[in-house]
């Protein structure tokens, strides 16, 4: 290293000097002080370096402070935040999926802030069960002799297989060994619960006598999967679900439907006609159906499985069970959306796919009226969809503000800034704004975002 550098490290600042200043000050202020040393420390580190490779000149205290606030800004849009979802995708994996009703927040927050009657029985004063009080509930909604809930719907169908299947076949037809987000495969779920996969069919066409084909003295469960997140279409056959349940009982094996999403609610009034209800794959005679809590029915990220006494209680006697089960806030936030089924109310999610089309023109409307007279906007007819693997093929008439500039891309990048950040879509060379996915509280601060982004 030249003698010249050796010097100009000499003359860096010490954290402490950086910290009283009226720049350090005002971060301290905003992002406290331990994140402020930790972001003003990386930032001298990386100095040291490149002064010693001769890579860059050294700064003064002033840009030093800029490097330090933009290093907490962006540890900050990293941190678990709430966002205002413009994309139109109602259940958006990336963004958290189902928000939660007014409901379930209160009922999270009432557990949280202190202790709760989690695993006590507060009749007889001795340990209870953290399922009282809830499984009743999706007994009662689904239809079924027993229910059981875990933490995805990822681990509802690993507990079921290792449950059910461990040593012996799972029977599955090709056409549905699917694959969803995080590498999540239904062939190496059935390998990790201990079973042998049996293929039957082909990917497109698959009959009941394929199915009768397989049984055999090692088959433990016949397994069906919703198409959850595509589609076969054209030349295609599948067994009807209760011929498949007829098979099962006639060869004593159990028939398992893992529903995805899974809906309590009839999609038929939304457009949506051919969704399978839990409680109709109940009613066909599946003995077990598992399906997910955050995506179609609106609630906290959770795997609910019902169906057969016998067997759900096989699932809830199996050891893997208690590194699989949900905690205190879950239930909380899972029981308060379920009783909103039984009062005959809908959660957001539900909200968001009936609202009427003239709804969401409106507040389309309300937004683009909101925005600076040089933002170039303008109201479009958009799709919304469903989102979070569920309903692929299926899109929800929407109204968005699309923003005609010159760059699209950095006006989303800049809305994402914001505070609270806004995730817009960028389409055909514009930033459109979808009042799908917006509530009307979120319009000033999305003005205020699409205003900042512009100037």
């Amino acid at each position: 290293m030249p003698k010249d550098n050796h010097a100009l490290l000499r003359h860096l600042p010490s954290v402490n000097r950086l910290l009283v200043l009226a720049e350090g000050e005002g971060l301290i202020a905003r992002h406290g002080r331990p994140a402020t040393v930790r972001a003003a420390r990386a930032e001298l580190d990386g100095l040291r370096r490149a002064l010693v490779d001769g890579a860059c000149d050294p700064p003064d205290d002033a840009a030093l402070m800029d490097a330090v606030a933009r290093r907490l800004a962006a540890e900050a849009r990293r941190a678990l935040q709430p966002v205002i979802n413009a994309t139109g995708i109602i259940v958006h994996t990336n963004l958290g999926r189902a928000p939660l009703p007014p409901e379930a927040v209160a009922a999270v927050g009432g557990v949280a802030a202190g202790y709760s009657n989690l695993e006590f029985d507060l009749e007889s004063g001795r340990r209870g069960s953290r399922y009282d009080g809830i499984l009743d509930t999706i007994r009662t909604l689904t239809g079924a002799e027993a229910a059981l809930v875990v933490n995805n719907n990822a681990a509802a169908v690993l507990l079921a297989l290792s449950a059910l299947a461990a040593g012996g076949e799972a029977v599955v037809s090709r056409g549905e060994l699917v694959e969803i987000g995080g590498s999540f495969r239904i062939p190496d779920i059935i390998q990790q619960g201990g079973a042998r996969l049996v293929e039957v069919g082909t990917t497109n066409r698959t009959r009941v006598a394929d199915y009768t084909n397989a049984l055999g003295p090692e088959t433990r469960l016949i397994l069906k999967v919703h198409q959850s997140n595509y589609r076969i279409v054209g030349f295609t056959e599948a067994p009807v679900l209760a011929d498949l349940v007829k098979l099962g009982r006639g060869h004593g094996v159990p028939v398992m439907e893992d529903l995805g999403s899974g809906t309590l609610m009839d999609l038929g009034p939304f457009g949506i006609p051919d969704e399978p209800t839990v409680a109709s794959s109940i009613a066909a005679g599946v003995d077990v159906v598992t399906f997910s809590g955050d995506k179609l029915l609106g609630g906290p990220q959770a795997g609910l499985a019902v169906g057969r006494r016998d067997l759900i209680d096989r699932m809830r006697r199996h050891p893997l069970l208690r590194a699989l089960r949900p905690d205190k806030m879950t239930l909380a936030a899972l029981g308060a959306v379920l009783r909103l089924y039984e009062d005959g109310a809908h959660p957001p999610v539900a909200r968001m796919m009936a609202e009427p089309l003239d709804a969401v023109a409106q507040r389309a409307r309300r937004l683009c009226g909101m925005l600076p007279a040089g933002a170039g906007a303008d109201v479009v007819d958009s799709e919304a969809y469903v989102g979070g693997g569920a309903l692929p093929d299926r899109a929800l008439p929407s109204s968005a503000v699309r923003l005609a500039v010159a760059d699209a891309e950095a006006v989303a990048r800049t809305l994402r800034r914001a505070s609270p950040p806004v995730v817009a879509r960028v389409r055909d060379g514009a930033a459109w704004l979808d009042a799908r996915t917006l509530a009307d509280a979120d319009l000033p601060a999305v003005a205020a975002a699409v205003a900042e982004a512009l100037s």
